[in-house]
């Protein structure tokens, strides 16, 4: 199935880091955030993607560009001006790069890709959040429930250490990556493409204009992921995020 990426919003809460380039070119371990969300998709065989820009969109075009001409060895002949490629083996995917518009919105971008879709179901996420979640029971829920959309649920992360109470005293100090109430929206949608026809323009909102009236008529399923889940919103989650990776094994890395 094609995927969507969402990677056109300005980041101001990560404003140290999205001054001269898009959220989703924030680097954790090296590469961007947005290579990690490509390469959790296509551990499940998913490997086509249409990336909807907007804000600074050349920075990702031309990362791309540059991994795809300057990967892997070369010999350069200076009196020829040739270059012989050698060993600069890619990920393999196919990858559509659209300007959808500085200040389109998030519906608007979505159907802007429209024409990449070929009328057929496909996977959504933004381009700011790793996820271990396993795509393929994300996918075999939605054909179970029968609904226009699936949103992958998830507990939201904790911001602050725990504090558990032996009366008066911390009976335990906890700094947990996720806390046990509540769900929020964790991205990691599969849609039919009648939620297409629901996006009037470029104003919508996809969260507020399809998806809160898609859940009033009962048309949005919710599968509930346990597991990890981490946006980056904020340097903090940034620095969350790099810890892991030089930690060795991030959570997010699907090994299949």
């Amino acid at each position: 199935m094609r995927v969507v990426i969402l990677a056109g919003g300005l980041g101001t809460r990560l404003a140290e880091e999205t001054e001269t380039r898009p959220k989703p070119m924030v680097e954790i371990g090296g590469r961007p955030i947005l290579w990690h969300i490509l390469r959790h998709y296509a551990a499940f065989g998913h490997d086509e993607f249409v990336v909807a820009l907007g804000y600074r969109g050349e920075v990702v075009k031309r990362w791309f560009l540059e991994r795809m001409s300057l990967s892997g060895s070369m010999t350069i002949d200076l009196d020829a001006h040739t270059v012989e490629r050698h060993d600069g083996a890619t990920e393999g995917w196919l990858v559509h790069l659209l300007d959808t518009g500085q200040d389109t919105n998030t519906g608007g971008r979505i159907r802007r890709c429209a024409p990449h879709l070929a009328g057929e179901p496909f996977l959504l996420t933004y381009g700011d959040g790793v996820s271990d979640v396993d795509l393929d029971e994300v996918l075999a829920f939605h054909r179970r429930c029968g609904r226009l959309a699936t949103v992958t649920a998830v507990r939201p992360p904790a911001r602050f250490g725990g504090l558990l109470f032996d009366g008066d005293l911390v009976s335990e100090f906890t700094e947990k990556p996720q806390i046990g109430e509540g769900w929020i929206n964790g991205g990691f949608f599969v849609l039919e493409p009648a939620v297409l026809d629901l996006i009037e323009g470029d104003h919508t909102n996809f969260e507020h204009d399809v998806l809160a009236p898609l859940a009033k008529d009962g048309q949005l399923a919710a599968y509930r992921h346990e597991g990890f889940w981490q946006c980056m919103d904020t340097l903090r989650d940034k620095q969350y995020l790099e810890s892991l990776w030089e930690a060795g094994s991030p959570p997010w890395t699907v090994q299949r």
